[in-house]
């Protein structure tokens, strides 16, 4: 018997919305996180079933919303069931790390991870495209801007911090992604609600994407926990976030320097912004041993000013905090740079480690040169 575009001969878009539906009614309780906390407590499975249960209106909203976004097979039965028992497999390994002690729902917690999650499942459909979950994050918000903005390279450079020649990139790999729908919901969801939103992110909840540009939140949720009780307060403090739920504040309210200062008593304003900028650098110092990040370290060795401005510069540049350093020379009045000699690890054909440190010294040509900076980025 043949698939129609909205039932099959063993499933329908109605049965695979209620998967989880118990019956009889699972025992009442006075809050969902009360579930939670019950199969924490005791140890039993089938509390988990029970929230499962009254929890999936909301899965459901949240997967017919992200598969709207893609504009294909929107509710084919058998993919919507594939995703939806591999957000509940995702719901069950979290419940293993939930703490409620911290404060924050079960729901709240997981909610990052979750969506983290439908985008991964949606990466694999395109694994022979993409290499990582963070490259697909951002190819998907380039591909939003190719539809909704005027100078699509520019607003991406500007949201990521990063060149024009890095945003470009990211737009061209957008034009030749296969099956590209809109990535911009204006359709109703389930509840009648319209919506109209960047799927790609969402304000409130992407707290990767406010630390380190989209790298993955387990990954940043391990390196933080790896960091002092001072570097964790300033990091959470100064970026608006709670590492624990991943809720972000309004970004207006964040405490200034000499805030965190009062905070740490005996300090200043700028030893607190020192000591931020330390933690800063240990983080991305984690990442790199993890295998998630690639860093630059580099040091100024020399300059030259001429008529006030930057004439010339050496920096030395180091690859992942490893090996032999390497020398590059700048010449800002001809524009140039040239390597010298490349760093130990970038001896690949793209000299992406150099190429890098080049971009950011050209940046700074027309300010005060860094003494000494250390560049996080992406693999």
């Amino acid at each position: 018997m043949a698939k129609e575009s909205y039932t099959s001969d063993l499933m329908t878009r109605h049965g695979v919305k209620r998967v989880f539906q118990l019956s009889p009614e699972p025992p009442a309780m006075a809050a969902l996180n009360d579930y939670i906390l019950a199969a924490k407590r005791e140890k039993k499975p089938e509390f988990f079933l029970y929230f499962l249960h009254h929890y999936e209106r909301s899965l459901n909203s949240y997967i017919c919303r992200f598969l709207q976004s893609d504009g294909s097979n929107q509710y084919n039965a058998e993919r919507f069931l594939d995703l939806k028992l591999s957000c509940a497999e995702l719901l069950l390994q979290k419940l293993r790390t939930y703490k409620p002690n911290q404060g924050a729902a079960f729901t709240t917690y997981v909610y990052p991870f979750l969506m983290d999650q439908m985008l991964r499942f949606r990466m694999q459909e395109e694994a022979w495209s993409f290499d990582s979950l963070d490259a697909y994050k951002k190819i998907r918000q380039a591909a939003w801007m190719l539809g909704n903005s005027g100078d699509a390279a520019k607003e991406f450079a500007e949201k990521n911090d990063c060149d024009l020649e890095t945003a470009e990139e990211y737009i061209k790999a957008a034009r030749s992604i296969r099956n590209r729908g809109s990535f911009y919901i204006t359709e109703q969801d389930e509840d009648n609600e319209e919506t109209g939103e960047d799927v790609t992110r969402d304000d409130r909840w992407d707290y990767t994407e406010i630390l380190w540009n989209g790298i993955r939140a387990e990954a940043v949720q391990k390196a933080f926990d790896k960091l002092d009780f001072r570097e964790q307060t300033l990091l959470e403090k100064r970026n608006a976030i709670c590492m624990t739920c991943g809720r972000v504040s309004p970004w207006k309210g964040r405490p200034t320097f000499e805030k965190l200062a009062v905070m740490f008593e005996g300090t200043t304003a700028k030893g607190a912004e020192r000591a931020y900028h330390r933690a800063v650098e240990h983080l991305t110092e984690i990442l790199v041993e993890d295998g998630i990040l690639r860093c630059i370290r580099m040091k100024l060795e020399s300059q030259k000013r001429r008529k006030k401005k930057n004439a010339a510069a050496v920096y030395l540049y180091q690859a992942d905090n490893d090996g032999e350093w390497g020398e590059i020379h700048f010449d800002f009045e001809s524009g140039k740079a040239k390597f010298i000699r490349l760093a130990d690890w970038d001896t690949v054909r793209t000299n992406i480690y150099a190429k890098m440190a080049i971009r950011y010294v050209m940046k700074c040509k027309d300010e005060d040169l860094p003494k000494e900076v250390l560049l996080g980025f992406e693999r």
